[in-house]
């Protein structure tokens, strides 16, 4: 799909916008090296943007995980500018399992930008990844 959908939400939670990966991308790209942002901020971000009531969730994860393919894709080419996709982590900053090469290829993209990774009950988080959000 070339173009954004807004549709009424099946549990009735009001409008909901079905992004594309084109949206997740552009704003995955403004996040700057050393910073971060969680899905859920894409998720409002794209609602605020969209003046509805919610973006699915469904639809978000599969592009995130479609952009960071597509970025991985291109770095195999040589491209440099590509979408720092590892700088997006879950609301606990918890990191990615389903990111090419999983977490801990995240881990290793994330401490080359200075921060500072643990493992907390068998998952891998960025320490005080408060710090570094950012609202987009």
């Amino acid at each position: 799909r070339k173009e954004p959908e807004i549709v009424d939400d099946a549990r009735g939670r009001g409008k909901m916008l079905i992004p594309t990966p084109r949206l997740i991308d552009s704003l995955i790209r403004k996040v700057p090296r050393g910073r971060l942002v969680t899905v859920d901020r894409i998720r409002e971000r794209l609602a605020e943007d969209f003046h509805v009531d919610l973006t699915c969730p469904l639809a978000t994860g599969w592009f995130i995980r479609i952009v960071a393919e597509a970025a991985e894709e291109e770095r195999k080419t040589g491209a440099t500018d590509i979408t720092p996709y590892w700088r997006v982590i879950r609301r606990d900053g918890s990191l990615i399992e389903k990111f090419p090469g999983g977490g801990r290829r995240q881990a290793v993209l994330l401490r080359g930008e200075g921060h500072t990774i643990q493992r907390a009950r068998n998952t891998l988080r960025v320490k005080d990844y408060e710090r570094s959000l950012i609202t987009l």
